[in-house]
């Protein structure tokens, strides 16, 4: 029996459609990340799982049982905003204890359960403070506290962590991925940060114009990606897309003299003349000579400190490339720059979809 099953899932507003057919099945434990830029539809989805907003059509089920119709408080599931949401005239104690005072539940049973989860969290000194006493990566905390005393069957989180600068970002993805390998709670998380959905998923279901274009692990997601979509979403930098004919069993890069001999384990075998789409990530790109190589000119160089992010034209097209920081190079110098041919991903030009 899966944890959360979410079976053809549509809605409709009008004669728009968010969300258009959507399937997925978690198993106990697991972390799903729906990540997607804005308008894709991942937000929506959640909000149909919490029961804040109703499917035109489909099916959810929690535990085994169908949860439409549902009241949100009723569905076992506890769900962490955007907005942290805490009551500014209540202690964090109460803040986080709030729910389960509301439930009725004993005083001394309420107070362990609010230690507890301080403890875990890390905020067991900030019990008797206010909202605006603390930070906001504090406030996010007592903000999860509130739903891990929930003891729930499904965790949903709303891009929880976007209200944070980057350091406290880097922090509270640490934290939640600590809380989940202790916790073993299913989790559905929604982001559009592509960084959150890596490190924090053990699946990701990247989103776009209502439907799921990839459904897998993160290493699945990010070594195969299924569309073009998918390629250049999940990547920083990401992936280069080069223009290619096929000609015979090779492929002649546009713009260029460059070719390229056609990847094994092909699907289909490309007619000749096809325009195919090239992807090679910029960290598979190195300087050198051996293996494959793609002669290309510097644009620009740019030192983020672990890597140089180098901009170059292959002929008439760009690329990118992360090579070693201590590299030297200047504007307008030639470079020679080599990978593996199994670094090569191809994709078919007119539907995006993966040709290997």
């Amino acid at each position: 029996m899966s944890a959360l099953e979410i079976a053809n899932i549509r809605k409709t507003y009008g004669d728009s459609e968010t969300l258009k057919g959507i399937d997925i099945a978690l198993e106990s434990g697991e972390f799903l990340v729906l990540l997607g830029s804005s308008g894709c539809g991942k937000s929506t989805l959640l909000n149909i799982i919490a029961g804040l907003a109703e499917a035109t059509s489909g099916d959810v089920r929690i535990g085994g049982r169908s949860v439409l119709g549902v009241h949100p408080k009723d569905r076992d599931i506890a769900m962490v905003f955007q907005s942290y949401a805490l009551y500014p005239n209540l202690t964090v104690h109460r803040n986080i204890g709030f729910g389960l005072e509301m439930r009725k539940v004993p005083s001394a049973e309420r107070d362990t359960a609010v230690r507890d989860a301080a403890k875990l969290l890390q905020i067991e000194s900030l019990l008797d403070r206010r909202p605006s006493q603390l930070s906001g990566g504090q406030r996010q905390r007592v903000a999860i506290g509130r739903a891990l005393v929930r003891k729930p069957e499904v965790f949903l989180f709303d891009e929880p962590l976007s209200n944070l600068d980057a350091k406290l970002r880097m922090e509270m993805r640490t934290e939640l991925k600590r809380l989940h390998q202790m916790l073993k709670t299913t989790v559905v998380y929604v982001t559009h940060d592509q960084i959150e959905a890596m490190t924090l998923a053990t699946r990701i279901a990247v989103m776009r114009d209502g439907r799921i274009e990839q459904l897998g692990s993160p290493s699945e997601i990010y070594d195969r990606p299924a569309t073009l979509y998918v390629a250049t979403f999940v990547g920083a930098p990401p992936m280069n897309l080069l223009n290619a004919t096929v000609r015979g069993s090779e492929l002649r890069i546009e713009g260029s003299d460059i070719v390229l001999p056609l990847p094994d384990g092909l699907q289909a075998e490309p007619r000749d003349g096809q325009k195919l789409i090239v992807g090679i990530r910029p960290e598979a790109l190195r300087l050198g000579s051996s293996g494959l190589t793609l002669p290309a000119k510097c644009e620009v160089a740019e030192l983020t400190g672990p890597e140089l992010v180098v901009t170059a034209f292959a002929g008439t097209q760009r690329i990118m490339a992360c090579l070693p920081p201590r590299t030297t190079l200047e504007n307008g110098q030639m470079l020679t720059l080599t990978f593996d041919p199994q670094a090569i991903h191809l994709f078919n030009a007119e539907t995006g979809l993966r040709c290997s």
